[in-house]
């Protein structure tokens, strides 16, 4: 047996020059990056439609479109894997293509007739729903795909995730400080903001083609066809009556997990994008103040989804009990609008704003890490599925939730 194993590692390809890996990265970081995107650019969006409550409004339309697009694939899993993985991978990115050149062609469209503004508006928040779907197609491909390569690979596309919002949030940083700060300046740096969002995500399409080429990544594939066609053609009619029980069966399993990733997700999706880029203000950094406590916020929650490398809590119940503690972040952050007016001051809003992502991003790890290893290995698919589901719920309800800072 041993030697079986020795002899298939050496049949192995080499990832030369770690390119599967890279582009396992790109991939991943640009199934945010529509999302990131369009966030960080609160500044010129709220310039754009002043009292239209953006974040939140984009926030609703997103999660809700990409969480109804993985019920989709969960409830016909059979019918949604038919088209190919580089398939549908192409098309989600060529909707966030089109959806990110959307905004600047209306801009320069809308500019010489106010009266457009009104339907621009409801153009932009129907193109943040396309993202929603596109993201929904991609991140369900992208895990499942990736699902079947060894760990390596995951890892990178879940770095490349988390790195996404701070590329976006140094880019828009960038842009914007690029430029003359004026309406004419900020509209100029949006627009490149875009433009370079996009030419990322067209990059995206070449990689996505270039993976299925590479030597090591078709040996996986091949390898990994031979065992599923042969288990597939003794199992299927079992697996097919199996499957509700199954899942059932798993969620008792992980149930602790999963409620965590809602509260998670519940508690930060209330508080961001939209609290901290709307009700909490700065007369001193004006504008710059939203962007800048995105941009700590992405921070942080990449340091804490690096911090899983050295350190993963394995107590079930500990990781549970810490992520409804999060649930203190509410009179915190409630204090940054209504209390003492230290805490209405940048850095206590800043430093919540960094451990509201730390937790964020050191908790979805965990949790994400922890929850394949209490099932089998012929249940981690479907466990995965599970998590995905109840991480979109989370991100629905917080949300919606969002809302109620303004009422």
């Amino acid at each position: 047996m041993e030697t079986g194993k020795l002899t298939e590692k050496a049949l192995e390809p080499r990832d030369s020059y770690n390119l599967a890996y890279l582009i396992h990265f790109v991939l991943g970081a640009s199934n945010l990056l529509p999302w990131n995107a369009f966030i960080t650019a609160v500044d010129y969006f709220g310039y754009l439609y002043p009292g239209k409550h953006v974040n939140k409004v984009f926030s609703v339309a997103y999660m809700s479109s990409s969480l109804l697009l993985l019920l989709v694939l969960i409830c016909s899993r059979k019918y949604s894997r038919k088209p190919g993985v580089k398939l549908r991978m192409n098309l989600g990115f060529s909707l966030f293509v089109f959806s990110l050149l959307t905004i600047p062609i209306m801009d320069w469209a809308c500019q010489s007739n106010d009266k457009r503004w009104d339907k621009a508006y409801t153009v932009t928040v129907v193109v943040v729903g396309i993202c929603g779907l596109a993201d929904g197609l991609i991140g369900g491909t992208l895990i499942g795909s990736v699902g079947k390569l060894p760990k390596r690979y995951m890892q990178a596309t879940f770095v490349g995730t988390a790195s996404s919002g701070v590329l976006l949030s140094f880019l828009r940083l960038i842009t914007k400080a690029s430029v003359p700060q004026t309406p004419r300046g900020l509209r100029t740096s949006a627009h490149i903001y875009f433009i370079v969002s996009i030419i990322i995500v067209q990059s995206c399409i070449v990689f996505n083609n270039i993976l299925d080429r590479l030597p090591v990544i078709q040996y996986h594939r091949k390898e990994t066809h031979i065992q599923s066609t042969t288990s597939t053609s003794t199992e299927t009619n079992a697996n097919e009556l199996q499957l509700k029980p199954r899942f059932w069966d798993v969620w008792k399993r992980i149930q602790w997990f999963t409620f965590g990733l809602v509260i998670i997700y519940t508690v930060t999706l209330s508080i961001f994008p939209g609290f901290i880029t709307e009700d909490v203000k700065s007369k001193f950094l004006s504008d710059w103040y939203p962007i800048l406590l995105i941009t700590t916020y992405n921070v942080s929650d990449l340091v804490g989804k690096c911090l899983t490398a050295s350190s993963v809590p394995k107590n079930t119940k500990k990781v549970t009990w810490f992520c409804v503690a999060r649930l203190l972040f509410y009179p915190l952050f409630a204090a940054c609008l209504h209390g003492p007016p230290f805490f209405r001051m940048e850095i206590p809003v800043i430093l919540l704003t960094s451990a509201l992502g730390l937790t964020n991003g050191y908790l979805t790890s965990s949790v994400m890490i922890l929850a394949p290893k209490i099932v089998s290995i012929e249940e981690a698919e479907t466990a995965g599925m599970l998590m995905a589901l109840f991480l979109g719920i989370g991100l629905v309800g917080g949300s919606v939730l969002g809302w109620f800072w303004i009422i």
